[in-house]
């Protein structure tokens, strides 16, 4: 469980959070939704501390992230695993040392168990036999699918994912989805998702968290979106046909 207390964030005089508290629980995918521009990277940037709050707390399982230091973070951080909006895969590596990468960062596993590792997770991602593959040779969706093989390499309690679907076809992101939430049952993990994709929020959505100028606005199950009387999240929920047509 991770849970976001109170924070607040900005940059020079632009509040971007503002007061913003959540609890994401273990083996759900919690998705977090909201137009662009409203916090949602930045609060996923500040929980995986690329960036540092200004106010509140966020807790790891009870243990403050926020007030350790760069030396004590490091236990916790090998618990999170990442998938960035653009996959930041590395073009110089091929998929395996891709895959590899983390675990070269934080483990002492020998080049065999590294390998054996990543073979696992390249099969969990439908990816076999692509080990020797270019990152120029995959497709949006195989970089993508490389990115969570990445991200669970190291076995992860927490998995954030930043619009796993941007750039892909609908298709491939129901693909992509589909993955997600088995691994995140399978293992068991703390999923939460940054996402604009309505399909995703039908699909996978087991709490999710509208967050509008920069504040918490609602949270709730899908079956609570559907019958939200929230005017802003109807606003930004409901102007997609797909939406409306699952309106009760």
């Amino acid at each position: 469980m991770i849970e976001v207390q109170h924070i607040s964030k900005k940059f020079g005089d632009r509040v971007v959070l503002n007061d913003v508290s959540m609890t994401f629980i273990q083996g759900n995918t919690n998705l977090v939704i909201g137009g662009s521009g409203n916090g949602k990277t930045v609060l996923m940037k500040c929980m995986i501390g690329l960036l540092e709050v200004d106010q509140g707390n966020i807790l790891y399982d009870q243990r403050n992230f926020t007030v350790m230091d760069f030396k004590e973070r490091k236990p916790v951080r090998q618990e999170i695993g990442m998938v960035f909006q653009g996959g930041a895969l590395f073009d110089s590596m091929d998929v395996e040392e891709n895959v590899i990468f983390p675990m070269s960062m934080f483990t002492s596993w020998s080049d065999a168990e590294k390998v054996e590792r990543a073979n696992f997770c390249l099969q969990k991602v439908n990816l076999p036999n692509a080990n020797r593959l270019k990152i120029s040779e995959l497709s949006g969706g195989m970089r993508k699918r490389v990115a969570i093989a990445r991200a669970i390499a190291l076995k992860p309690k927490y998995l954030f994912c930043d619009e796993p679907n941007s750039g892909l076809d609908p298709k491939t992101s129901h693909v992509i989805d589909e993955l997600l939430k088995e691994i995140t049952d399978e293992f068991q993990i703390t999923t939460i998702i940054n996402t604009h994709d309505m399909n995703s929020v039908v699909e996978i959505g087991e709490r999710i968290f509208f967050i509008n100028k920069g504040q918490k606005a609602w949270e709730g199950s899908l079956d609570d979106v559907l019958q939200t009387d929230n005017q802003e999240l109807n606003d930004f929920i409901f102007s997609s046909k797909l939406m409306k047509g699952l309106r009760k």
